[in-house]
C-alpha cells in the first residue's frame, strides 16, 4: 500500500461557542465558495463544548483574530492510506481499524502524537510537521512513502533519517481515558458539490445557527443526546456526520448513503481534554476494535476525541468487551 503525504501545511485551532458568530463569515466562505479563498483542506466540528476546526494556511487567512479562536502551536500534515494506488480522496475508505496496526500503533510506539480525521471518503492521519521525519522512517517499511507535490504524486525523499533504528516491542494498550456514548445515533455522509447550493441555506443553519434544533420528545443533552456536527470539505470532497435527528432535515435523494441506512454509535474519549502531546490515545482505542474486527471512523477534535461504531448488533457485545464501556460511564 502507499502512504501519500499532503502538500498541505495544516492549522488545528478551537473557536468558543459564544465566539462563533465572530468567525460565522470567514467560516462561511471557507466552507461554500473554497474558489474565493484557495482553500483545499477544510474541516470544521461542532461539540458540545466548542467548534474545532482544521484548515490550511490558506484558509487560516479568512479567520479573524479572536479572543474566542485558540490555535494548536504545531503545523500538521496529513497523511492518507491508498490501496491499489489510487487517487487518496475518490478511492473507498481504508477505515480506522485497518490501519490501526500497521499506521496507528507503530506512530504511538515511537511517541509521536497522532490527530486523525475520518470522512465519507476516506482517512486522514495528522502528524506534527516536525514529527514527519521519523513518522516516514517508522512506516517505510510497511508503505510506500509518496508526497503530494503541486498536485502531483512524487517519491518522498528520506528527509535524513539515520538508519539503525530499532523497532521496540509491540504491547498491549490498555484504555487509559474514560469512555462514555451519547444516545443520539449518528450518520456518516457526503453530497455531491454540485448540489451543494440547494442545500446550502439548511447546512448553515445546522452549521451555526440552529444550536442542534430537536424535535418534539428528543432527549436533551443532559439525559444522553449530545451536539455533533462535522462538515469536511477537502480537495472538492464534502464529508458530513450528524445525528440522525438532523439528517431529516435534508431533503430526499441530497445525502449519499448506504443502501442500509447504517447508523453508527459513538465513543466519546476523555473526562477532561485530551490536549496534544500525549502519544497513543487513537492505538488505544482503534487496536481492540481492529482486533475484534469492528468498523470504525475516529475523529479528533480540540478537547475530545470520537469513534464512530457501526451499530452492528452482532458487534455489540465485542465492542464492549474489547473497550470495557458501558453506556453513561
Amino acid at each position: 500500500m502507499e502512504l501519500h503525504i499532503l502538500e498541505h501545511s495544516l492549522k488545528v485551532a478551537s473557536i468558543a461557542k459564544e465566539g462563533i458568530q465572530i468567525c460565522t463569515h470567514g467560516l462561511i466562505k471557507l466552507a461554500f465558495l473554497p474558489s474565493k479563498t484557495r482553500c483545499k483542506f477544510f474541516s470544521l466540528t461542532e461539540t458540545p463544548e466548542d467548534y474545532t476546526i482544521i484548515v490550511d494556511e490558506e484558509g487560516f487567512k479568512e479567520l479573524p483574530e479572536s479572543e474566542h479562536l485558540s490555535v494548536a502551536e504545531a503545523t500538521w500534515l496529513a497523511l492518507n492510506v491508498v490501496s491499489g494506488g489510487g487517487s487518496s480522496s475518490s478511492s473507498q475508505p481504508i477505515g480506522v481499524t485497518k490501519i490501526a496496526k500497521s499506521v496507528i500503533a507503530p506512530l504511538a510506539d515511537h511517541n509521536i502524537s497522532v490527530f486523525m480525521l475520518s470522512t465519507y471518503q476516506t482517512d486522514f492521519i495528522l502528524v506534527r510537521e516536525r514529527d514527519l521525519p521519523m513518522v516516514m522512517h517508522t512506516l517505510s517499511s510497511e508503505f510506500t512513502l509518496l508526497r503530494v507535490v503541486n498536485g502531483e504524486t512524487v517519491a518522498a525523499n528520506s528527509l535524513g533519517v539515520s538508519n539503525g533504528f530499532v523497532k521496540p516491542k509491540m504491547v498491549q494498550r490498555p484504555i487509559i481515558h474514560p469512555l462514555s456514548s451519547p444516545s443520539n445515533m449518528f450518520c456518516v455522509t457526503s453530497l455531491n458539490p454540485d448540489t451543494l447550493p440547494t442545500v446550502a441555506t439548511l447546512l448553515m443553519d445546522v452549521m451555526f445557527y440552529s444550536s442542534g434544533v430537536k424535535e418534539p420528545g428528543t432527549a436533551t443533552e443532559d439525559s444522553g443526546h449530545i451536539r455533533f456536527f462535522s462538515f469536511s470539505l477537502i480537495e472538492g470532497y464534502i464529508s458530513l456526520v450528524m445525528d440522525e435527528q438532523t439528517t431529516r432535515r435534508f431533503p430526499n435523494n441530497v445525502l449519499f448513503t448506504s443502501a442500509s441506512g447504517e447508523l453508527w454509535k459513538m465513543v466519546r474519549i476523555g473526562g477532561q481534554p485530551l490536549g496534544f502531546d500525549e502519544c497513543g490515545i487513537v492505538a488505544q482505542i482503534s487496536e481492540p476494535l481492529a482486533t475484534a474486527d469492528i468498523p470504525a471512523y475516529y475523529i479528533s477534535t480540540f478537547k475530545f476525541d470520537h469513534a464512530l461504531v457501526s451499530e452492528n448488533p452482532t458487534q455489540r457485545t465485542a465492542l464492549e468487551s474489547s473497550l470495557l464501556f458501558r453506556d453513561g460511564d
